[in-house]
């Protein structure tokens, strides 16, 4: 189904040495962000304490901030857990601390603005834990990676997988190098919302390649640009259809969602817009760049032509 068809095809290819230049210093930027400033991980992967407190009516939250501030715990994040009245308080690791008198320092301090306060629960996430779900979150991203290789090389001639791969890895660098500038917290939500992007990006470069290599085979007298900028326009509508529905979505998330799925929704919205601009300004250039044409994808049948 189209909303709106293109008939002349818009000549993106023409962009392409621009589109590179850009993409390109984009990638080493995110690259020497993650570098040099880091990912802000969060208690998942540091390790630290989790703390659920419910009050009998709105909690505010930056009164609770204040007062954690004033017994030494600046670094700890404060957010509405579920309803305004219940708070999740994420504490890192505190030195010469037990989990027990730091869960009892910040209730008795708390329920001297608030008696009524009650202490739902308090989990304590070791260091080694931590340690282990960052290894195991890292190794994540490199099995789904490895696995979205291997679909695209058996999918695709080598080429086109090759663009696709570079283009999925494009996506998930800039994720991180914004997370590193700006200094979100990176915790197992993003992690997640960065394999989302994956198997997303990849989704947006197979439907282009597919288009392009179906192109490939019936517009044999033009040239790699003119059938890869077919193509592109011939799945414009698709792809507005699709991401504007998604972007909806996590753009409610964002606005609507809390400080819980604040930073979730930061890394789809990144991703889903890079994943537009990389299937078809990063994935279809190194393809060309590549050396694909019609005499690696068309498939002729010869004896048909005999």
């Amino acid at each position: 189904m189209e909303i709106f068809r293109v008939k002349t095809d818009i000549p993106f290819m023409k962009f392409r040495k621009i589109s590179a230049i850009i993409s390109t210093s984009i990638f080493i930027a995110s690259i020497l962000f993650l570098v040099f400033r880091g990912l802000n991980l969060g208690v998942d992967f540091t390790g630290g304490t989790l703390m659920e407190v419910s009050y009998p009516q709105a909690a505010n939250l930056e009164e609770i901030r204040s007062t954690l501030k004033q017994i030494d715990l600046p670094e700890a994040q404060v957010q509405n857990f579920g309803t305004n009245s219940d708070v999740l308080i994420r504490l890192p690791v505190v030195e010469n601390l037990s989990l027990a008198d730091l869960s009892e320092k910040i209730a008795l301090t708390l329920k001297q603005s608030d008696p009524a306060l009650k202490i739902e629960r308090v989990e304590s996430v070791g260091s080694q834990v931590g340690d282990e779900l960052y290894e195991d979150g890292a190794l994540a991203i490199l099995f789904v990676a490895i696995g979205i290789m291997l679909y695209l090389w058996l999918r695709f001639e080598w080429r086109f997988a090759v663009a696709a791969i570079v283009a999925n890895m494009h996506d998930v660098v800039i994720i991180l190098g914004f997370f590193a500038f700006f200094q979100w917290e990176f915790n197992l939500t993003v992690l997640a919302a960065v394999l989302a992007v994956l198997g997303y990006s990849v989704n947006e470069s197979v439907v282009v390649f597919d288009r392009v290599r179906e192109n490939f085979r019936v517009m044999r007298k033009s040239s790699v640009t003119e059938v890869v900028n077919n193509a592109i326009t011939r799945t414009m509508s698709r792809t507005i259809m699709t991401h504007l529905s998604t972007q909806t979505v996590v753009i409610c998330m964002l606005i609507f969602g809390g400080e819980i799925l604040h930073n979730f929704s930061i890394a789809l919205t990144i991703g889903i817009l890079f994943g537009i601009y990389s299937s078809i300004m990063v994935g279809c250039p190194l393809a060309i760049w590549l050396g694909t044409n019609q005499s690696n994808l068309a498939v002729v049948d010869v004896k048909a032509e005999k």
